[in-house]
């Protein structure tokens, strides 16, 4: 959580990163986009890259309309910029986006370079159709079919970040075992399920660990799924971005905390359960145990 004097970075990464992939999609150099704006090129740069003490509407403004964005993604930039000044450190929970498949959530791993994750179900990156399917529709009951399915392809692509062939995004998880015997959907899904990640595990990217029910509670409590992001470090060695621990919501705002000291808390837990989790050979076995009790 930030201190009460310092307004949240996350809506100002999340804009800036926005402003730099728009630009870059218009085949524009900073030099160029600056001087179309009526802007530095300093200035631009410290919008684009989150340095920026204090968000100018004006200035987005400028930018979307030199960019061509599209006057409803305008409002949706606009409101981004409005949210970058606030003192909260939960600020902007849903981003860019209205539509809650295309949140803040989804920028941050794109943009990440690990993600380090404990879940109690599949980690919505390694999901197969099936099973996405399945948690979607139990969510979203109300929606049409087209919407479902509209989810479930989203979801889909956006795995591509860590399947990739050019720079994937490293990932671990350390699932609880309670995700192996959670049925979602049917003993079918959950035997695909099981066997996709017993494969998808094998890529070099990719560390999955079981947490066995036999290893009981790290740090005593049941602290519930978490996901840090890192984002990599420049030629210098800084930090492009500082690290984060998100918390899906579930139908609530997702929390995302930003202090060092809370970021270091939940690696210490992470660094708990993977001392207490099986290693990745014995979790492949466990998976495809688990998969065949499925088909029985």
């Amino acid at each position: 959580m930030t201190s009460e004097d310092d307004a949240s970075t996350l809506p100002r990464r999340q804009l800036g990163r926005f402003l730099r992939e728009t630009r870059e999609g218009q085949g524009l150099s900073i030099d160029q986009a600056a001087r179309l704006a009526e802007l530095s090129k300093s200035g631009l740069h410290r919008i684009e890259t989150a340095q920026v003490a204090k968000v100018k509407i004006r200035e987005i403004r400028a930018l979307c309309e030199t960019f061509g964005v599209p006057v409803d993604e305008t409002s949706r930039v606009l409101k981004l910029a409005e949210q970058a000044q606030v003192k909260s450190w939960h600020a902007a929970f849903d981003g860019l986006y209205s539509d809650s498949t295309f949140n803040m959530y989804v920028g941050l791993a794109a943009a990440a370079r690990q993600l380090i994750a404990y879940h109690e179900i599949v980690l919505g990156l390694l999901q197969t159709a099936d099973y996405a399917r399945a948690l979607i529709g139990s969510f979203y009951r109300d929606s049409d079919p087209e919407d479902i399915e509209r989810r479930v392809e989203l979801r889909l692509k956006r795995q591509a970040v860590i399947t990739r062939k050019s720079d994937p995004v490293k990932l671990e998880l350390l699932l609880h075992e309670s995700a192996l015997h959670r049925v979602v959907g049917s003993p079918r899904i959950m035997a695909v399920q099981l066997r996709h990640l017993a494969e998808i595990s094998k890529l070099p990217n990719i560390s999955l660990r079981i947490h066995p029910f036999a290893s009981g509670c790290a740090w005593g409590v049941l602290h519930g799924p978490v996901v840090i992001l890192e984002f990599g470090t420049d030629a210098k060695g800084q930090p492009v971005e500082p690290p984060l621990a998100y918390f899906e919501g579930n139908g609530k705002p997702d929390l995302y905390l930003e202090h060092a000291d809370d970021v270091r808390r939940y690696h210490d837990i992470a660094s708990a359960i993977r001392s207490m989790a099986l290693d990745e050979t014995h979790t492949r076995d466990l998976l495809r145990r688990a998969a065949r009790s499925y088909t029985a």
